[in-house]
């Protein structure tokens, strides 16, 4: 599940002045991990070796920290031992150690690249390049070496942003602008606080946040969705799950200052009804309980922010801010009272689309879910719920079909996945799930009958997972729905369980903060007994999509494997999908679009940028690399933006839009869709001179080419049942 942009407050934690005994929580939690992960991988020394092989990759993924004899000196001394040093309750100096010399070696390098920026010798002429993706290099062999790789590390950064200024401040010219860096700080000095924030972060860092690095790199060794989560994270990933939370509805992020800058305000939130607080507003303290006791704030992260602003409805959180006033900046506090905030962009929705005549209507459908949420208080945010309703509406409305859109929906809730399924099937099986002991358990709709029977089209892409995954594999394996999309879905095939630590340690240890481990225990396979661990779900029409992410990228991978197909799966008849019909007709639109031959350029050019490694540091040839870039972009945006202008009037005259969401339920007639930008109602944005100039033109109605060709290829599938 994502965790939505970065909206404050979340439900009451009571935070101790203790934390848990960390060795005994570790204990704990590694003899969970034995018992409950579906892989029963056994605890010895081959295991200990990826514990730390996860430890040092968490700590330094690029390879720029340790040296080589470190990491052979560890491996020495701790890649044998791991698992009996956490087992005996004595692993914490070993995960101290080996964080203390990766602070040792961050504050050695910012200290080095303060000193290399303040003198400004950037040498960006001759041949050196630098290697795109440092994951897989080997760490440096010595001090200077590794001088040497965070000198040019300093000289890409440098180079990337004059690039950055270079394409933003063109295209604020071609579009008569001011530029958008009249008042920045140099090249040099925005490099230099990405530093500053580097130090912040390693500096007061605590034993108990060092054994939250030190525990998540351990449940990542068993497989990529097996967590360690502190109490802070288990209460953002509550948020996170349900799409409601008690704060203020603002969105934050930090800017060049380290402030935390107000680019968001969730419309009628407690935030925005006050009125005191506004976009563009920078934070720099927080006082909790908004009893005179502030918290600087500047350069901390933002899950580090949220924390800070954690309380109970009804309790109030003071601000210090500065904001832009007529003689320049001026200091304000504030003081916002938290209440609850639902997320209304991250909810189920729809829209109508009134297609053809009043003689021969063809009324369709569009419903986004994006994400399978569910409220863990059970106070009713659940997804299922919602789209049932939003259904009913639907049919009430008469429409002739359904395209569902699960675009960058990664998961959620198994129960709401298995409800909501069969409101299109109906009776019978939803998914297979498999424990560690091989007991096979088939899951069944909650329904006798169909809430929807029409047809249906499917929309997924390469972030569609896991209860997605689930959703659309049900709907191919019944041949209920056309799933058209990117060449598969993201390949997420197990199931997680969330567990308080705290409730397994004994009974007089201290558990304050012990911290859940969220642990995958079971595999799940589709009703015709296939599992999309790896694979993922393939769509019935392919359609290019420049996304390349999915499980395989991921270590530790559980693999793929079949079952035998569930008792009671009898699928309709594949012939009335009419698929060699749809998919010719689906080809010429797609071979038509220019949006779709643009998408197969991109996927060409990264499959170059794949086969060649390397990066230059040559500013001349990145340069001329960015203007022939930026002519390509500017000729396709200004082409993009004339063809809108006669999609937007051709989308007049061929069908009338209709807005659906849970708020329009309690509204008798359907509300005219008037808006491009369907989740702008919900959230106040700031929008900034370069965030403007990033942006893109905007697809008339909202609706991108992706939805137009579901949309034509729903018409299709009515189109030829009609004239069956």
């Amino acid at each position: 599940m994502r965790f939505i942009g970065m909206i404050l407050g979340i439900l009451l934690l009571v935070v101790p002045a203790k934390a848990a005994e960390l060795e005994l929580v570790g204990r704990e939690m590694v003899r969970m991990l034995q018992n409950g992960h579906y892989a029963r991988l056994p605890f010895n020394e081959k295991l200990s070796a990826r514990f730390l092989e996860r430890y040092l990759t968490s700590l330094d993924s690029d390879r720029v920290y340790f040296l080589q004899e470190e990491v052979g000196s560890f491996r020495r001394r701790y890649e044998r031992r791991l698992h009996d040093l956490i087992s005996t309750k004595r692993v914490m100096p070993a995960a101290k150690e080996i964080y203390d010399r990766y602070r040792q070696r961050v504050l050695a390098r910012v200290q080095f690249s303060r000193k290399y920026l303040e003198a400004e010798r950037f040498d960006l002429t001759g041949d050196r390049e630098v290697l795109r993706d440092r994951s897989k290099a080997e760490w440096a062999v010595d001090g200077s070496t590794l001088q040497q790789l965070w000198r040019d590390t300093v000289d890409q950064m440098v180079l990337e942003e004059m690039l950055r200024r270079h394409r933003l401040r063109r295209r604020a010219s071609q579009l008569e602008k001011p530029d958008p860096f009249r008042d920045s700080p140099s090249v040099a000095a925005k490099v230099l606080k990405r530093f500053d924030q580097l130090e912040r972060k390693v500096i007061g860092v605590t034993m108990e946040q060092v054994a939250n690095a030190f525990f998540s790199a351990i449940t990542k060794s068993y497989d990529p969705h097996s967590e360690y989560l502190s109490a802070n994270e288990m209460a953002r990933f509550r948020i996170d799950v349900s799409n409601e939370l008690v704060g203020i509805g603002a969105q934050l992020g930090m800017n060049d200052d380290g402030e935390s800058e107000v680019r968001g305000l969730v419309r009628n939130g407690p935030a925005d009804r006050g009125g005191l607080l506004r976009l563009g507003d920078r934070i720099f303290a927080v006082a909790p309980s908004n009893q005179g006791k502030w918290e600087d704030i500047t350069f901390q992260t933002g899950n580090e922010v949220i924390d800070l602003i954690l309380g109970e409805e009804g309790s109030e959180v003071g601000f210090r801010l500065r904001r832009k006033g007529e003689n320049g900046d001026e200091v304000v506090e504030i003081a916002i009272k938290r209440g609850v905030v639902t997320l209304k962009d991250e909810l189920a929705r729809a829209r109508i689309f009134d297609f053809g005549t009043p003689e021969i209507p063809w009324r369709m459908a569009v419903m986004v879910i994006p994400s399978f949420y569910f409220d863990i208080g059970d106070r009713g945010s659940r997804v299922s719920v919602h789209v049932e309703q939003l259904l009913e509406r639907l049919v009430k409305e008469g429409i002739k079909g359904l395209v569902l859109d699960l675009r960058d929906n990664t998961g959620g809730s198994l129960s709401e996945v298995q409800r909501l399924t069969g409101f299109f099937i109906g009776e019978g099986p939803v998914v297979q799930v498999r424990s560690s002991n091989g007991q096979i358990l088939s899951l069944d709709s909650f329904h006798r009958k169909p809430v929807f029977d029409g047809p249906m089209v499917v929309v997924t892409n390469h972030n569609s997972a896991s209860a997605t995954e689930i959703l659309a594999g049900a709907l191919q394996d019944y041949h209920r729905a056309i799933l058209v999309g990117s060449p598969s879905t993201y390949g997420k095939g197990t199931v997680q369980k969330t567990i308080d630590i705290a409730d397994y340690m004994p009974v007089f240890s201290d558990r304050d903060r012990a911290g859940w481990l969220k642990l995958t225990s079971q595999k799940y396979y589709r009703v015709s007994g296939s599992s999309v661990q790896l694979r993922g779900v393939v769509p019935d029409l392919i359609l290019p999509d420049t996304g390349e992410a999915g499980e395989r990228e991921s270590r530790y991978t559980l693999p793929h494997d079949v079952i035998r197909a569930s008792e009671g799966f009898l699928p309709a008849d594949p012939e009335q999908l009419f698929l060699p019909l749809i998919r010719e007709k689906s080809a010429g639109r797609v071979a038509e679009e220019p949006y779709f031959a643009y998408l197969a350029e991109e996927v060409k050019k990264q499959m170059a940028l794949k086969e060649d490694p390397m990066v230059s540091l040559n500013f001349a040839e990145r340069m001329a690399d960015l203007e022939a870039e930026e002519q390509r972009q500017q000729v396709w945006r200004t082409a993009q933006k004339n063809r809108f202008v006669t999609i937007r009037e051709e989308d007049g005259k061929r069908f009338k839009r209709y807005r659906l969401t849970l708020d329009d339920l309690a509204v008798k007639t359907l509300v005219p869709h008037t808006s491009d930008d369907e989740a702008s109602s919900f959230m106040k944005v700031l929008e900034d001179e370069v965030t403007l100039l990033e942006k893109e033109p905007s697809w008339p109605g909202g609706i991108d080419a992706v939805e137009r060709e579901a949309l034509s290829v729903l018409r299709d599938l009515l189109v030829a049942r009609a004239d069956r």
